[in-house]
């Protein structure tokens, strides 16, 4: 089988899941704040209630469009081992499953609410008005998978538009449960509590959680895509020292891992080893900590449809200089579109498993992505 690096980044799957998630979640926020806010107050000859509420129901079938959308999509996706069968039933996936394993749930709660929609006439309003509640339920579920799951979470615009969502939604309680008070007042308060203690719950949940070190870890993905089959031996002392120091040993140290990072540099397609092949330099460097440089090269013939065939790779690893650049050196092991896994061994024999992600823009010249490290359970030997 004919391994490739796309020059154009990631596969297209890979971005379609992203993206349909991000549009899924903004319109499940739309559909929440329509159905809390209660369309009807806001009724006149321009816009009569018929026509609010038909904007509210069509949002809610686009959710679902979208959710279909992004559920295929994620599991045509070669890289993760996620199943359609994983979107149906929740927590029996191997990918993170406790968090994929929300967005199922919210999905079937959505699909019950949809299924029952279409019955009401047959089922009796009360009935239908129970069940339709559960799309209130689905939306935080649906906010906990994408926090736990999505590759995009540590990112400004993702961190921005989620905490949009939450504004949104807490608005819109606030708007349904403040006029009229002090009536039911039990409901009212409960409602407002929920919506005081979810945002601060998130807040300082998110540090340590899908923001802080190691959450790829630590939220359940395989190692096979971690590329790491062991615990780091190094100590936090180890980790922490500072790579500009020009000692080898504590560089190596640093460097040892686990860490996660985010890699930043420059991409460029030259001619190869050999008659009609090129080589693919790819030059990164990364502020953790630790900091240090990356750099990846493919040799191998040049496809029709964009990307190298792999028939070589050198992959380095090293602390920034003026510091020894070069502390481990390797080779890709594993390629799959953008994303690769590499294994490189330093000077004193310990092994390290890298899994790279990257988004290469081919006509700026540029590349960005994610590296992380994690020794392997062998060290000195092939």
């Amino acid at each position: 089988m004919t391994l490739v690096l796309s020059t154009v980044g990631p596969s297209v799957y890979w971005y379609l899941t992203r993206s349909t998630g991000v549009v899924a979640l903004v319109l499940l926020t739309l559909t929440v704040v329509l159905g809390v806010v209660d369309v009807s107050r806001w009724s006149t000859p321009s816009w009569p209630r018929f026509v609010l509420d038909s904007l509210h129901r069509n949002v809610s079938m686009l959710v679902l469009v979208f959710l279909g959308l992004h559920i295929i999509t994620a599991a045509l996706d070669s890289f993760a081992p996620i199943s359609l069968l994983d979107a149906v039933l929740p927590f029996i996936g191997s990918y993170r499953p406790f968090w994929l394993g929300l967005g199922a749930v919210a999905f079937d709660l959505l699909l019950a609410v949809a299924i029952t929609s279409m019955l009401r006439e047959r089922l009796g309003h009360r009935a239908w008005r129970i069940t339709h509640w559960l799309a209130y339920a689905c939306w935080p579920v649906a906010l906990l998978h994408g926090l736990g799951t999505g590759s995009d979470v540590k990112s400004a615009w993702s961190l921005v538009l989620t905490a949009l969502c939450v504004v949104a939604v807490a608005v819109a309680v606030c708007m349904r449960t403040l006029p009229g008070w002090p009536e039911h007042r039990r409901v009212r308060g409960g409602a407002l509590a929920l919506t005081a203690i979810g945002p601060i719950a998130l807040i300082l949940w998110l540090p340590g959680g899908p923001l802080g070190h190691g959450w790829a870890r630590r939220s359940g993905t395989p190692v096979t895509l971690l590329a790491s089959t062991a615990p780091s031996s190094s100590s936090p002392a180890a980790q922490t020292t500072s790579v500009k120091v020009r000692n080898p040993s504590s560089q190596s140290s640093t460097l040892s891992g686990p860490f996660e990072v985010s890699l930043s540099g420059s991409v460029k397609q030259v001619s190869g080893p050999g008659p009609g092949l090129v080589a693919v330099k790819i030059a990164t460097s990364f502020n953790g900590p630790p900091s240090g440089q990356l750099h990846i090269e493919i040799d191998g013939q040049p496809l029709r449809e964009g990307g190298v065939s792999l028939r070589s790779s050198r992959v380095t690893l090293g602390s920034v200089p003026p510091a020894t650049p070069v502390l481990y050196r390797g080779r890709i092991v594993a390629l799959n579109g953008s994303r690769l896994v590499a294994s490189v061994r330093g000077s004193e024999g310990h092994d390290l498993s890298l899994q790279v992600a990257l988004a290469v823009n081919s006509g700026a010249g540029t590349v960005s992505g994610t590296l992380a490290a994690s020794p392997t359970a062998t060290e000195g030997g092939e």
